[in-house]
């Protein structure tokens, strides 16, 4: 689970975010209020008890995001999400989902449908612990996703005002980019979070037989939605996947995801890879976080590893991809138009430290160009 902290004010320049929200419980409703209107550049708009009168609302009301249950009467989440996105495909959902293993897969589920993120119900347990954390994630989550949204559908009006094709180029600044290895990579890192498990599983679904190297995943997810994740991938990929075990031996040819609430570590010992978890304080308010990620498998491949940088709000990985190019890594980052939100890769992007930035649907070829090159000594060309 992502947990970033503050940052300058985005959304109040397009005006404010409107916010449905739906949940069959009016405590609920009253807690995501407060904190929502607490923003000023928030504004709740309605509340509803079940997905069918959230359709319905959507005709009388201009929304712009919809935090939106799973289980409720009449008509629950899953079903409403399809119905809410046929009448507006601009929506942004976020899911409410408690953390159990069944609410982890259905909100997997809602992800394939269309929603862009999930946060954890708020319950009593919430405020008996860290509360402005759950605070700040919600606010940030909702507001950074939206104005992603409005600044790509703003790239995309013709001079005439029309809506272009959607396949149509977002403006992107030029970067400094860095050379092309010339040595095969013995280990892929991902890291991600706001919009990472489908842009995993699209990158993901055809990389059986091109990408035999391990795999090693850290996804901005609490416990239970990483295992869900794992099984997700597995089923996409083809390709075994996990949680990674602390102590466990790293094989070729597996998908080792981050526990949720672990960072996860590669550490070299012998000729073998073990993997290494540990709840250290988070880093970039994020536990799992990519640092530790890139920083050790770095260090255990002497720089031959290969890193993919997707969509994720924040900036966790920076730090950890400076340590890893500077051991010798390569890192492709995921393009600002095909990201639900460009933060990491943007950052790494930004900072010089990439090889590549390419959309989503390129980077799988970029990897298996890199990872496979016939003569790794004449480098290879994206």
């Amino acid at each position: 689970m992502s947990i970033l902290p503050s940052r300058p004010s985005l959304v109040k320049t397009a005006g404010k975010c409107r916010v449905m929200l739906v949940d069959d419980s009016l405590v609920v409703r009253g807690i995501l209020r407060k904190i929502l209107m607490s923003d000023p550049e928030i504004e709740v708009v309605a509340g509803v008890g079940n997905g069918k009168l959230a359709v319905e609302e959507l005709d009388k009301n201009e929304i712009d995001a919809v935090i939106l249950d799973i289980e409720m009467p009449v008509m629950d989440g899953i079903t409403a999400l399809p119905l809410l996105l046929a009448k507006q495909p601009d929506l942004i959902v976020l899911v409410a989902s408690t953390l159990s293993l069944k609410n982890a897969d259905i909100s997997m589920k809602c992800l394939q449908l269309g929603a862009k993120d999930y946060i954890p119900k708020p319950t009593t347990q919430t405020f008996a612990g860290d509360e402005n954390a759950f605070k700040r994630e919600l606010l940030e989550k909702l507001k950074y996703i939206t104005q992603s949204g409005r600044e790509k559908k703003t790239a995309l009006k013709t001079s005439s005002g029309a809506l272009a094709p959607s396949s149509a180029a977002i403006p992107e600044q030029a970067f400094t980019l860095r050379p092309l290895p010339n040595v095969r990579p013995e280990a892929i890192v991902f890291g991600c979070s706001t919009g990472g498990p489908q842009a995993l599983a699209e990158v993901l679904q055809n990389a059986k037989g091109k990408l035999k190297q391990p795999i090693f995943v850290a996804q901005h997810m609490p416990p239970l939605f990483t295992k869900s994740l794992a099984a997700h991938l597995e089923k996409r990929s083809g390709i075994p996947a996990k949680e990674g075990e602390n102590g466990e031996i790293v094989q070729p040819g597996r998908i080792y995801i981050s526990p949720g609430d672990y960072h996860m570590e590669v550490i070299a010992k012998g000729k073998d890879k073990v993997i290494k978890l540990s709840q250290t304080p988070p880093e970039n308010f994020c536990r799992p976080s990519v640092n530790p990620l890139l920083r050790s498998v770095a260090q255990a491949y002497g720089g031959k590893a290969l890193c993919a940088m997707l969509t994720g709000l924040g900036s966790d990985g920076s730090q950890g991809a400076k340590d890893f190019v500077n051991q010798g890594g390569t890192i492709i980052a995921q393009d600002k138009s095909t990201s639900v939100v460009w933060g990491m890769p943007g950052t790494v992007a930004q900072a010089g430290f990439c090889s590549a930035v390419l959309p989503l649907k390129s980077i799988l070829g970029a990897l298996d160009k890199v990872s496979n090159a016939i003569n790794p000594k004449l480098g290879v060309k994206l």
